[in-house]
């Protein structure tokens, strides 16, 4: 009896340690994950590391150059120009995934940029924001397994991401919502 006893506890010890062991195991994946994690290329083929970004406040957004919400860049670049001084940064990532609306090259792309709204915040390398080529970025920014806040999807070019200054996803921001809107200038100065 004392023999089926001890086994007994020494079963019930190993399914805790084990449970204990899976537990953590799961904790360790639900983690947030930051934004810092990655590193990309910028328009001109120059390496972008985020975690030169750590302290800042990061609002991440898809442009393009075709669309109907193209002028966004003159307010991205004038809201940029007020707060870059002030621990913020906009990145911007060009992607063709809406109606061929981002049909240029790296290069076009950033002659657009200059030339029609004198952008000087980064841009980086055209990507992928949808489907099964997404770019790492995104399936972080979409995924609440990766960013540890919710899932998105990305509706439309200059859909906004809002990511605090540990690297963290902390707001989606609709594609309409201009970057001026009080949402994000009280966020941005908060």
């Amino acid at each position: 009896m004392k023999n089926l006893i001890c086994i007994a506890c020494g079963i019930f010890l190993l399914v805790t340690i084990q449970s204990q062991a899976q537990n953590k195991k799961n904790q360790s994946t639900m983690e947030k994950k930051t934004i810092y994690q990655f590193k990309v290329e910028d328009l001109s083929g120059k390496q972008f590391d985020f975690a030169s970004l750590k302290g800042k406040k990061i609002m991440i957004v898809n442009t393009a150059s075709k669309c109907g919400l193209t002028p966004q860049y003159k307010d991205l670049e004038a809201i940029y120009k007020l707060y870059k001084n002030k621990n913020f940064i906009i990145v911007g990532f060009p992607a063709n995934n809406f109606a061929s609306q981002e049909p240029g090259t790296n290069k076009e792309i950033e002659t657009f940029c200059q030339l029609n709204y004198g952008v000087t915040f980064p841009m980086m390398s055209k990507i992928s924001v949808k489907g099964s080529d997404m770019h790492k970025v995104y399936q972080f920014l979409t995924q609440k397994l990766k960013n540890g806040l919710q899932d998105s999807e990305v509706e439309w070019n200059f859909q906004k991401y809002l990511i605090n200054e540990k690297g963290e996803l902390v707001k989606v921001i609709k594609p309409q919502t201009l970057p001026t809107d009080p949402e994000i200038v009280n966020w941005i100065k908060g």
